[in-house]
C-alpha cells in the first residue's frame, strides 16, 4: 500500500517539474516569463501560469509562446515507477558504474549508446548526491539525477527524460 501511495504521489508531483522543462509541456506564457530560471519555485510558477491561463493549448495550436504543433508527448511515470521499485539495486549498480538495473534505467531514459559510458560514470561519481540516504524518497532521487545530468554537457539533453 505504501508503494502505491508513493507512486501516486509521483504521478501528481513529477508533472510539475516536467512542465517547466524544455519540452512540449514546458511551452506557454509561464515558461516564457520564467525562462532561464531554475528551482522549484520558478517551475511551479510557470506551470501555474500555464494552467490557470490555458495558454498552452493556444500556443501548441498556433506554434507560438515557445510551443510547436509537432512536439511529442512523453511520460516520465515509467521511469519513476522503475526507480521506486528498484532503488536498492539501482544504488548498488550506480556505486560500481554498471549493471543491469542501471542499464535498464538508461534505456527507459533513452540514453543513446554513445552516451552510455558517460551516464554510468556520472551516476557512479554522483552516487552520494543521488542517493543521500538509505531511505531517500524516489522524488529526491529523480531531482538529484536530473541535476547531475543538467550539470554534464554531454548528458544535459537527457534531464527531461526524468
Amino acid at each position: 500500500m505504501k508503494k502505491i501511495i508513493t507512486v501516486l504521489s509521483l504521478v501528481i508531483a513529477l508533472p510539475t517539474a516536467a512542465f517547466a522543462a524544455d519540452n512540449v509541456g514546458g511551452c506557454g506564457l509561464g515558461s516564457m516569463v520564467f525562462k532561464g530560471q531554475s528551482g522549484i519555485a520558478p517551475q511551479v510558477m510557470a506551470v501555474t501560469t500555464n494552467g490557470t491561463s490555458g495558454n498552452q493549448t493556444f500556443g501548441i495550436s498556433t506554434g507560438t509562446l515557445g510551443c510547436t504543433p509537432d512536439g511529442t508527448v512523453s511520460s516520465n511515470m515509467k521511469t519513476a515507477m522503475f526507480i521506486e521499485n528498484n532503488k536498492q539495486q539501482l544504488a548498488r549498480d550506480m556505486s560500481v558504474g554498471s549493471g543491469e538495473t542501471l542499464a535498464s534505467l538508461s534505456h527507459l531514459m533513452g540514453i543513446e549508446a554513445k552516451d552510455q559510458a558517460a551516464f554510468n560514470r556520472a551516476a557512479k561519481d554522483n552516487l552520494a548526491r543521488i542517493f543521500t540516504t538509505d531511505q531517500v524518497a524516489t522524488e529526491q532521487v529523480i531531482v538529484a539525477l536530473r541535476e547531475v545530468l543538467a550539470s554534464d554537457a554531454q548528458l544535459s539533453r537527457y534531464q527531461t527524460a526524468l
